[in-house]
């Protein structure tokens, strides 16, 4: 009798196996992903982003892809002689810097993403929270202090108009969306917060899941003394923590309460410096990150 050999290829059908529920549970489904952080900047890491994004698409899924530039952006305004000014963890843009960052945004870092992704196929359309007037913001005042303080062109978002998004996914494309939004009331240009932004188009697009990429691996049990990660919470559990956050995780985690607080199932905030996180996360038992549930699913 001979002994049936163990075929190296049987490990893969297993992962493949593993993955079977999850692609069945999000088939369909819209996913609006964050693109942020290292992943931007890292060669290898933007590839590997570009082909999970393709590979959800081709699994069923309808990814959205939402994106800022903060290194890029800190590099142009270098070249033009703008200084770069943060104030309550917000850059201070001035008209100036705001042309800036939307040459930035919409020509440089969306180009680039929308090429990536589409060397597997005519998939990415790229777009700003201008067109079709995907966004509208108003001016962005932050209180410090007791005061509100000016800080130029930041929006805030009022409005979403997902019609061009959606139109855009029942065609089997894959949007690419820069975070700037033009106001309704001066008609001027606004650089707003792409977690913010996401985390606004998971709600209105109602969303399966939201993920932000980050520069690290989840939100911390209890950073400094330990980077023991917090795989889960609920929504209530978040809003109590939020207040001991560093400045970098807080729209983050805004993003995350706002979007599972407004009908989005899940939201998660995993590591982008890892090769395939999203797939990792969203495809395996395990899961990689922390991921924030509404309050009635907290006990499931």
């Amino acid at each position: 009798m001979t002994v049936t050999r163990k075929h190296t290829a049987l490990p893969k059908a297993q992962i493949l196996i593993e993955a079977l529920p999850w692609l069945t549970r999000h088939h369909g489904k819209t996913v609006v992903i964050k693109f942020g952080g290292n992943a931007m900047v890292d060669e290898d890491l933007k590839a590997a982003f570009a082909q999970d994004v393709v590979f959800l698409r081709h699994a069923g899924l309808k990814p959205v892809v939402v994106h800022g530039g903060g290194p890029q952006i800190s590099r142009a305004l270098k070249t033009h002689g703008i200084v770069s000014e943060f104030k309550a963890g917000l850059r201070v843009t001035t008209e100036d810097a705001m042309d800036v960052v939307r040459m930035v945004l919409a020509g440089q870092v969306q180009r680039e993403l929308v090429g990536l992704l589409n060397r597997h196929g005519p998939l990415a359309v790229g777009l700003t929270g201008e067109d079709a007037h995907t966004l509208t913001a108003v001016k962005h005042q932050p209180e410090i202090d007791g005061e509100l303080v000016d800080i130029g062109r930041v929006g805030e978002i009022t409005e979403i108009d997902t019609g061009a998004i959606e139109a855009l996914l029942a065609d089997g494309r894959i949007p690419v969306v820069s975070s700037i939004a033009r106001s309704q009331d001066d008609h001027h240009v606004y650089n707003v917060n792409a977690d913010t932004a996401a985390a606004a188009l998971a709600a209105a697009l109602g969303a399966e899941t939201l993920m932000v990429l980050t520069d690290v691996e989840g939100l911390y049990e209890d950073w400094p003394n330990s980077d023991e990660v917090i795989s889960r919470l609920t929504a209530s559990q978040l809003e109590k923590l939020l207040p001991d956050l560093s400045s970098g995780m807080v729209p983050k985690m805004e993003g995350c309460l706002h979007a599972v607080r407004n009908g989005v199932n899940t939201a998660r905030v995993i590591d982008g410096r890892v090769q395939h996180s999203i797939l990792l996360e969203i495809f395996t038992d395990e899961g990689i990150g922390t991921m924030v549930v509404p309050d009635e699913q907290g006990d499931s």
